[in-house]
Protein backbone atom coordinates (compact mmCIF):
# COMPACT_ATOMS: atom_id res chain seq x y z
CA UNK A 1 0.00 0.00 0.00
CA UNK A 2 1.60 3.64 -1.06
CA UNK A 3 1.70 5.99 1.35
CA UNK A 4 -0.75 8.14 -0.01
CA UNK A 5 -3.11 5.59 0.46
CA UNK A 6 -2.36 4.44 3.80
CA UNK A 7 -2.55 7.89 4.84
CA UNK A 8 -6.27 8.68 3.41
CA UNK A 9 -6.98 4.91 5.12
CA UNK A 10 -5.97 6.05 8.51
CA UNK A 11 -8.12 9.60 8.66
CA UNK A 12 -10.88 9.63 10.65
CA UNK A 13 -14.07 10.74 9.38
CA UNK A 14 -15.86 13.23 10.28
CA UNK A 15 -20.15 12.63 10.68
CA UNK A 16 -20.38 14.82 7.42
CA UNK A 17 -17.96 12.07 5.31
CA UNK A 18 -15.21 14.62 4.83
CA UNK A 19 -12.06 13.88 6.44
CA UNK A 20 -10.87 15.81 9.73
CA UNK A 21 -7.73 17.49 9.35
CA UNK A 22 -5.00 15.75 11.51
CA UNK A 23 -2.02 17.48 12.86
CA UNK A 24 1.09 15.30 12.78
CA UNK A 25 2.57 14.88 15.86
CA UNK A 26 5.00 16.98 17.64
CA UNK A 27 8.72 15.68 18.23
CA UNK A 28 7.81 16.44 21.97
CA UNK A 29 4.37 14.75 22.34
CA UNK A 30 6.41 10.88 20.14
CA UNK A 31 9.18 11.64 22.45
CA UNK A 32 6.30 12.00 25.38
CA UNK A 33 4.21 8.77 23.88
CA UNK A 34 7.60 6.64 23.73
CA UNK A 35 8.63 7.06 27.24
CA UNK A 36 4.88 5.94 27.88
CA UNK A 37 5.85 2.61 26.34
CA UNK A 38 4.30 3.57 23.04
CA UNK A 39 6.19 1.50 20.39
CA UNK A 40 4.55 2.99 17.68
CA UNK A 41 4.86 6.53 18.28
CA UNK A 42 9.22 5.12 18.52
CA UNK A 43 8.48 3.71 15.09
CA UNK A 44 7.58 7.17 13.91
CA UNK A 45 10.44 8.52 15.94
CA UNK A 46 12.76 6.22 13.92
CA UNK A 47 11.42 6.83 10.71
CA UNK A 48 11.72 10.76 11.04
CA UNK A 49 15.73 10.30 12.10
CA UNK A 50 17.05 7.63 10.71
CA UNK A 51 18.55 9.46 7.66
CA UNK A 52 19.87 12.44 9.50
CA UNK A 53 21.36 9.83 11.68
CA UNK A 54 22.89 7.85 9.30
CA UNK A 55 24.19 10.44 7.59
CA UNK A 56 25.61 11.77 11.24
CA UNK A 57 27.18 8.66 11.05
CA UNK A 58 28.67 8.85 7.45
CA UNK A 59 30.36 11.89 8.09
CA UNK A 60 32.57 9.94 10.98
CA UNK A 61 32.68 5.94 10.15
CA UNK A 62 32.84 3.66 6.96
CA UNK A 63 30.16 3.18 4.98
CA UNK A 64 30.11 -0.65 5.44
CA UNK A 65 29.40 0.25 9.33
CA UNK A 66 26.87 2.73 9.41
CA UNK A 67 23.66 0.56 9.05
CA UNK A 68 24.10 -1.86 11.94
CA UNK A 69 25.61 1.70 13.85
CA UNK A 70 22.23 3.54 13.14
CA UNK A 71 20.38 0.51 14.89
CA UNK A 72 22.76 0.95 17.93
CA UNK A 73 21.83 4.23 18.02
CA UNK A 74 18.12 4.16 17.88
CA UNK A 75 18.69 1.07 20.38
CA UNK A 76 20.35 3.31 22.98
CA UNK A 77 17.86 6.03 22.52
CA UNK A 78 14.99 3.37 23.55
CA UNK A 79 17.08 2.44 26.60
CA UNK A 80 17.52 6.11 27.53
CA UNK A 81 14.46 7.89 26.55
CA UNK A 82 13.44 8.14 30.15
CA UNK A 83 16.40 10.47 30.50
CA UNK A 84 15.24 12.80 28.31
CA UNK A 85 14.20 16.43 30.37
CA UNK A 86 13.19 18.51 27.71
CA UNK A 87 11.34 16.52 24.72
CA UNK A 88 11.75 19.66 22.08
CA UNK A 89 15.34 19.11 22.39
CA UNK A 90 15.74 15.28 21.33
CA UNK A 91 16.80 16.08 17.72
CA UNK A 92 20.17 17.54 19.06
CA UNK A 93 19.78 14.70 22.27
CA UNK A 94 20.00 11.94 19.41
CA UNK A 95 22.37 13.25 17.10
CA UNK A 96 24.60 13.39 20.24
CA UNK A 97 24.06 10.13 20.75
CA UNK A 98 25.15 9.32 17.14
CA UNK A 99 28.01 10.77 17.21
CA UNK A 100 29.64 9.32 20.63
CA UNK A 101 28.85 6.24 18.96
CA UNK A 102 30.55 7.14 16.07
CA UNK A 103 33.18 7.88 18.25
CA UNK A 104 33.16 4.92 20.21
CA UNK A 105 33.07 2.71 17.10
CA UNK A 106 36.23 4.23 16.06
CA UNK A 107 38.03 3.74 19.10
CA UNK A 108 37.84 0.00 18.84
CA UNK A 109 40.61 -1.98 17.24
CA UNK A 110 39.89 -2.63 13.30
CA UNK A 111 39.71 -6.24 11.94
CA UNK A 112 42.97 -8.03 10.18
CA UNK A 113 44.01 -6.55 6.96
CA UNK A 114 42.73 -8.95 4.32
CA UNK A 115 39.65 -10.33 6.25
CA UNK A 116 36.62 -10.06 4.18
CA UNK A 117 33.76 -7.97 5.55
CA UNK A 118 30.11 -9.36 5.00
CA UNK A 119 27.92 -6.64 2.98
CA UNK A 120 24.48 -6.00 2.61
CA UNK A 121 24.43 -2.49 1.22
CA UNK A 122 25.84 -1.66 -2.31
CA UNK A 123 29.33 -0.74 -2.89
CA UNK A 124 30.07 2.39 -3.33
CA UNK A 125 31.46 3.88 -6.89
CA UNK A 126 34.50 5.32 -7.40
CA UNK A 127 32.94 8.94 -7.56
CA UNK A 128 30.90 8.37 -4.90
CA UNK A 129 33.96 7.34 -2.48
CA UNK A 130 35.69 10.45 -3.69
CA UNK A 131 32.84 12.94 -3.11
CA UNK A 132 32.59 11.41 0.30
CA UNK A 133 36.09 11.54 1.20
CA UNK A 134 35.97 15.20 0.21
CA UNK A 135 32.85 15.84 2.37
CA UNK A 136 34.60 14.00 5.39
CA UNK A 137 37.27 16.80 4.95
CA UNK A 138 34.98 19.83 4.99
CA UNK A 139 34.55 21.17 8.17
CA UNK A 140 32.57 19.55 10.98
CA UNK A 141 29.93 21.74 10.81
CA UNK A 142 29.12 20.90 7.21
CA UNK A 143 29.88 17.47 6.96
CA UNK A 144 26.59 15.93 8.55
CA UNK A 145 24.12 18.86 6.85
CA UNK A 146 26.19 18.13 3.60
CA UNK A 147 25.65 14.52 3.97
CA UNK A 148 21.60 14.71 4.96
CA UNK A 149 21.32 16.67 1.88
CA UNK A 150 23.26 14.38 -0.99
CA UNK A 151 23.20 11.41 0.55
CA UNK A 152 19.92 11.46 2.37
CA UNK A 153 18.03 13.67 -0.11
CA UNK A 154 16.66 15.99 3.10
CA UNK A 155 15.65 19.10 2.38
CA UNK A 156 16.38 22.61 4.77
CA UNK A 157 13.60 22.19 6.64
CA UNK A 158 13.87 18.73 7.14
CA UNK A 159 17.32 18.96 8.41
CA UNK A 160 16.58 21.81 11.32
CA UNK A 161 14.01 19.68 12.51
CA UNK A 162 15.96 16.68 12.20
CA UNK A 163 19.24 18.20 13.73
CA UNK A 164 17.93 21.18 15.74
CA UNK A 165 19.79 23.77 13.95
CA UNK A 166 17.72 26.96 12.92
CA UNK A 167 16.55 26.90 9.13
CA UNK A 168 18.72 30.28 8.71
CA UNK A 169 21.74 27.86 10.57
CA UNK A 170 20.92 25.21 7.63
CA UNK A 171 21.34 27.18 4.67
CA UNK A 172 24.41 29.23 5.35
CA UNK A 173 25.67 25.45 6.33
CA UNK A 174 24.75 24.07 3.25
CA UNK A 175 25.72 26.79 1.11
CA UNK A 176 29.40 26.97 2.34
CA UNK A 177 29.76 23.35 2.19
CA UNK A 178 28.60 23.04 -1.08
CA UNK A 179 30.79 25.73 -2.13
CA UNK A 180 34.14 24.30 -0.19
CA UNK A 181 32.89 20.99 -1.90
CA UNK A 182 32.87 22.54 -5.12
CA UNK A 183 36.40 23.94 -4.52
CA UNK A 184 37.81 20.61 -3.20
CA UNK A 185 36.30 18.37 -6.17
CA UNK A 186 37.68 21.12 -8.81
CA UNK A 187 34.34 21.67 -9.78
CA UNK A 188 33.81 25.38 -11.35
CA UNK A 189 30.56 27.24 -11.42
CA UNK A 190 30.13 29.48 -14.32
CA UNK A 191 27.88 32.63 -14.31
CA UNK A 192 24.81 31.15 -15.38
CA UNK A 193 25.04 28.37 -12.97
CA UNK A 194 25.81 25.19 -14.65
CA UNK A 195 29.16 22.88 -13.52
CA UNK A 196 31.96 22.19 -15.28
Amino acid sequence: MTAALAIAFALPRSCEGRPRVTEEPTIARLVRAARGGDRDAFTTIYERFHGAVHAVLLSKVRWMDCADLVQDVFLTAWQRLPSVRDPDAFPGWLMAIARNRAVDHLRKPRPVEGVEEPSVDPVPTADARRVLVAIRALPEAYREVMLMRLVEGMGGPEIAASTGLTPGSVRVNLHRGMKLLREQLGIVVTADGDDT
